[in-house]
């Protein structure tokens, strides 16, 4: 067999790794469509949570294997807008905004569009976007107060028809602050490779525990906060220049060229960024 048959024949294939984690999250999302439809809530959120786990691993784990295509980018995209745009409001549907009718349904629409909208918007904006911050809540931690909320109730043994109004109000407001302009930290500077203090230990420590102990809670009240410090931090920053203390030419990173005085703007690739 020649070998630029065996060349041609290798680039044809896709790489098993990588692929198997995305198609983990994917089928995290899909199942938890399902554990919805036959009214398993408590399930169906903690599926979502577990499509997190894998769509953070599948980006890292194709660094790592050096197995990075355009392929496995635009698979990894196709899985969010399953497991965190679609899965999350049918999830939040069929439990609470069901009984609103039309407004409930133009609630999760509402989710599902903006999750859609965040997703494409960040596909076009790899090589220009400053990597320090996110622009709009990303999906996946607009799918973690969705799918969190879903669980506490669950849990508390609240009924999804109570609390129909502020389903719904919290399903809309999360979907539009994907699609806003506010500023997500992404929290790519920090060096975990770096030393730290021996207390960082028992604080982490002490961490995974009250998690062990009220995950549902903990999850979504961290998320929760996450997804209203894109409002503060950009108010905050916006105060900071009013008052003279940030220099306008810092708008060029915030604007989305991601290039600041004295610096050249480097072409990333869509396959080397994690969403």
């Amino acid at each position: 067999m020649p070998e630029e048959y065996k060349k041609a024949k290798r680039k044809r294939g896709i790489y098993l790794l990588p692929n198997l984690f995305t198609t983990a999250a994917l089928f995290s999302g899909f199942y938890a469509v399902l554990a919805a439809m036959n009214g398993k809530f408590e399930q169906a959120s903690l599926a979502i949570f577990v499509a997190m786990l894998f769509d953070g691993m599948d980006g890292r784990v194709a660094r790592l294997t050096n197995t990075q295509t355009a392929f496995g980018a635009e698979y990894d995209s196709l899985s969010d807008m399953v497991a965190f745009g679609l899965a999350p409001s049918l999830v939040i549907y069929v439990w609470s905004l069901s009984t609103l009718g039309k407004l409930g349904w133009l609630a999760a629409f509402v989710y599902t569009a903006g999750a859609a909208l965040r997703l494409a918007r960040f596909n076009t904006q790899l090589g220009s976007a400053d990597k320090r911050y996110f622009q709009g809540l990303p999906s996946p931690a607009a799918a973690a107060v969705i799918a969190g909320s879903v669980w506490i109730a669950v849990d508390q043994g609240i009924s999804g028809s109570d609390v129909s109004y502020l389903a719904c109000f919290l399903t809309g407001v999360t979907g539009l602050l994907m699609v806003s302009n506010f500023r997500y930290n992404s929290f790519k500077e920090v060096d975990y490779r770096g030393k730290v203090p021996f207390f960082s230990i028992v604080v982490v420590m002490l961490g995974f525990a009250v998690v062990v102990v009220q995950p549902q809670v903990v999850l979504f009240l961290l998320f929760l906060i996450y997804a209203f410090s894109g409002p503060v931090l950009t108010l905050f920053y916006l105060r900071r220049r009013r008052m003279g203390r940030i220099p306008a030419v810092s708008d060029a990173t915030q604007s989305g060229s991601g290039v600041r005085p004295g610096e050249t703007k480097t072409p990333v690739k869509k396959m080397d960024v994690e969403r």
